[in-house]
């Protein structure tokens, strides 16, 4: 081989080795080509919001009677109360002393019967606890000058407050419901949202705009919480709630049913009986069973069988479920009718 040939053959062999071990100088051979960076990226789109969960937990066998009774448990029969009902709302608030978890659990009947617990979501009743204290961190109702929004006309010892407030949500969020659940019940029956439907030109409870959004977003929040629970709404029946929208879910589709209080009895309602017909016509199903739509109708004792038949038939032929207590804010007896 020929000088020529044999040196061609080394730069060959040397140009073919890889790695930095080799005995070659690295300036003797050709750089390799460096590819340009890629271009920058754009950051990742959060995920879509999750379907809201369902459970067969929720939702209530269509024509379910039902009880409102916001005294003790000893002041009644529980036994009875448990036979009679397979709705029964109660206040569990731990804090009154009205009900044990285990005297929750005998009015469940086995599973048989649904137990809720009255759950003030637009008003704050100066009796509560929570009125006046808090955990450390957490604003009471009476500290939340903010969230305020005047006297409740009629209850004196109850005041207004902003569904939308955030530290007002953060105490019903993270220390009125949670004690709630602690008790066993199997759902919350929400009262006083009916502010979000005041408007601000009133002086008894005025909501604006956000005041009013808030409070549906309250709801939601809580139905993120609690998705197996059961939530029906007294009043606030209007369109305000049932064509409201939150989070884009549609409000309605949050509840298992609403109640409305004062529909045939003292006085007949047309236009609540109306707005409870179009609640109806949304034709929802949560956990799969017709949509819950009950009265509750003041009839002065339970004696006065004529007043309680009179307001169950008109709501049963509207296909309302139907109940007669005594009087508003009283409900500390059980008035068996029979009916």
């Amino acid at each position: 081989m020929t000088r020529g040939g044999l040196l061609a053959l080394i730069v060959l062999i040397a140009a073919g080795c890889g790695g930095g071990g080799g005995g070659v100088d690295s300036a003797a051979v050709p750089s390799a080509t460096v590819a340009p960076p890629p271009a920058p990226q754009p950051p990742p789109q959060p995920p879509p919001a999750p379907a809201m969960p369902t459970s067969a937990t929720r939702g209530f066998a269509a024509g379910t009677p039902w009880a409102s009774y916001y005294g003790a448990a000893a002041a009644v029969d529980l036994a009875q109360l448990a036979r009679t009902f397979r709705v029964i709302d109660i206040d569990a608030d731990p804090a009154t002393g009205n009900f044990t978890a285990a005297q929750i659990t005998q009015l469940k009947n086995g599973g048989a019967n649904k137990v809720l617990s009255y759950f003030n979501l637009g008003a704050c009743e100066h009796f509560r606890d929570y009125w006046r204290t808090a955990p450390t961190g957490v604003l009471s109702c009476s500290a939340n000058l903010t969230a305020q929004r005047g006297p409740y006309q009629g209850y004196a010892d109850e005041t207004w407050m902003n569904p939308g407030d955030p530290a007002y949500q953060q105490l019903l969020l993270d220390v009125v419901a949670p004690r709630l659940v602690a008790q066993g019940v199997d759902g919350f029956y929400f009262d006083n949202l009916e502010i979000v439907e005041h408007g601000s030109a009133t002086g008894n409870g005025p909501c604006d705009a956000a005041c009013s959004q808030g409070g549906l977003d309250l709801v939601a929040r809580l139905r993120a919480k609690y998705p197996q629970l059961l939530f029906v709404m007294q009043n606030a029946t209007s369109d305000i709630t049932r064509s409201g929208v939150t989070g884009g879910v549609a409000f309605a589709s949050l509840l298992d049913g609403v109640a409305h209080e004062e529909v045939y009895a003292p006085v007949y309602d047309a236009t609540v009986e109306s707005q409870l017909v179009s609640w109806a016509g949304l034709n929802l199903r949560p956990g799969g069973q017709p949509f819950w739509i009950a009265t509750l109708d003041y009839v002065g004792t339970c004696t006065n069988l004529a007043g309680a038949s009179a307001a169950y038939q008109r709501s049963r032929a509207r296909g309302f479920v139907p109940y007669a207590s005594d009087a508003s804010a009283r409900q500390g007896t059980v008035c068996y009718w029979g009916l």
